[in-house]
């Protein structure tokens, strides 16, 4: 590789932590140092820029932490960071101490603060998108999703047996605020009779003639997996309406919370992360800049950050209808 772009990076996470976030940074901190690039860690996000609470990191600074979920740097979402002033006072920290590149670990709102960071005062910046919800345009898949879901479908799986044991229908409502990824996907592999997304207009007619064709094969129990931004209606007042209906069903409701965005990362979360760290780090060594690194079939990309933000990963609609055909 030709002289390096830039000579000190620094790098943050921020937002909701995500399983794999260790995982990114360890990868990023080892990179930089096979290169030569120095490397510091930025403590709780944009906060730590704004405050200058950096630590420098080498190799042994990242020992161990591979398997470990949320993230050794901390967390937090910064109101301040969001005012020029604000972004101002983490410029001065960064030229304080040189540092030509940042490495910012997150979702949407990260990336949002890292493009303007960059518009107003040409650090160079390179995204890596860590966030359960797999909602982030230009990768595959985002660190953090693979573990979140398979948290989600281990759990469901354990109300089922509760389910199958009572004859009783579940809602589980699984996280997604914005996305059904987790909801669609998990649904489809515990067998969920519906699942219900914000990216789709429900209907709760429909979701009543899936229990009436239930009835009809024999089904004695259910589970109903819902995304926590379903538009609908939220998972206690979906259990209120079938209840109605229905009102021989023993209904319970379960919500998974935040389980889901905790716990040691997947194999798959864990590869992932480790070569978006590796991708950042010879992104900014090339010179890019407002780009977030992610995974398309299986390669290594670059997408503006600006295009991560605006567009959207869209759902999978052969799943919807597979998961409808197998729910019978």
């Amino acid at each position: 590789m030709k002289e390096s772009a830039v000579k000190k990076i620094a790098v943050l996470t921020s937002g909701g932590d995500a399983p794999g976030m260790n995982a990114a940074l360890r990868a990023v901190v080892r990179t930089a140092n096979y290169y030569d690039i120095e490397c510091y860690g930025v403590r709780e996000g944009y906060n730590g820029l704004i405050n200058g609470d950096f630590l420098k990191m080498g190799p042994r600074s990242v020992k161990n932490i591979i398997n470990q979920g949320g993230t050794i740097l901390k967390s937090a979402r910064s109101m301040e960071f969001k005012t020029k002033e604000g972004r101002q006072k983490a410029y001065d920290h960064c030229v304080r101490l040189g540092i030509d590149g940042l490495v910012c670990i997150g979702g949407d709102g990260t990336f949002t603060g890292a493009k303007i960071f960059n518009e107003e005062f040409g650090i160079r910046v390179i995204g890596i998108p860590g966030t359960i919800d797999n909602d982030i345009f230009g990768t595959d898949n985002t660190i953090g999703y693979d573990t979140a879901l398979n948290t989600a479908m281990d759990a469901i799986d354990k109300i089922r047996d509760t389910a199958t044991s009572h004859n009783r229908v579940f809602f589980v409502e699984v996280m997604g605020r914005d996305a059904g990824f987790i909801a669609l996907n998990s649904g489809l592999a515990t067998g969920a009779l519906d699942i219900l997304i914000p990216e789709r207009k429900d209907s709760i007619d429909e979701l009543f003639t899936n229990f009436r064709n239930a009835e009809k094969t024999g089904k004695a129990s259910s589970i109903v997996v819902v995304a926590e931004g379903e538009k609908l209606a939220n998972v206690y007042e979906l259990a209120e309406k079938t209840k109605k209906d229905f009102p021989d069903y023993d209904i319970r409701v379960a919500i998974l919370g935040h389980m889901q965005r905790g716990g040691s990362p997947s194999c798959a979360d864990r590869v992932l992360a480790s070569r978006l760290g590796y991708g950042a780090v010879t992104g900014l060594m090339e010179g890019k800049t407002n780009v977030m690194a992610g995974m398309r079939s299986n390669d290594l990309v670059y997408t503006p950050i600006e295009e991560a933000i605006k567009k959207h990963n869209e759902i999978n609609k052969d799943l919807l209808l597979i998961s409808k055909i197998l729910a019978i």
